[in-house]
């Protein structure tokens, strides 16, 4: 990872970026993968890749609000621990807690069939 330093205005980026990194290049062969169900999509990702990417995601889940560590509304995962917006697309929150979950860093706290009862319809999720 070397001394990146992550901040509100690259931190969607970083995220993006190293999410490209966890895919399975074409023509591999995909019989083994990390599955993880999304808020709106499944991904499937190259397990070794994945982990290769454990000490930057622990790093990114570092920069959240300290209420992820309790269990905390999807909702606000697009602002960071200092309350600054550091993406406006959902799609880019999603990326970051796929990765982690992969990585068994983030969990949902209730299953899929319970959202339903929560603010928005969206998940609270926890940061192991």
């Amino acid at each position: 990872m070397g001394n990146i330093i992550i901040t509100a205005e690259n931190m969607s980026k970083i995220v993006t970026e190293t999410l490209k990194k966890c895919f399975f290049e074409e023509g591999e062969d995909t019989s083994n993968f990390v599955k993880v169900e999304g808020i709106s999509y499944i991904f499937g990702f190259h397990p070794e890749r994945l982990e290769e990417q454990r000490e930057i995601v622990t790093v990114l889940l570092a920069e959240l609000p300290e209420e992820f560590k309790k269990g905390y509304s999807f909702l606000y995962l697009c602002k960071n621990k200092n309350g600054e917006l550091w993406t406006d697309s959902q799609a880019v929150c999603e990326q970051l807690v796929v990765m982690a979950i992969g990585l068994d860093l983030m969990e949902y706290c209730l299953p899929r069939e319970m959202w339903f009862i929560l603010p928005g319809g969206v998940p609270y999720l926890i940061v192991k």
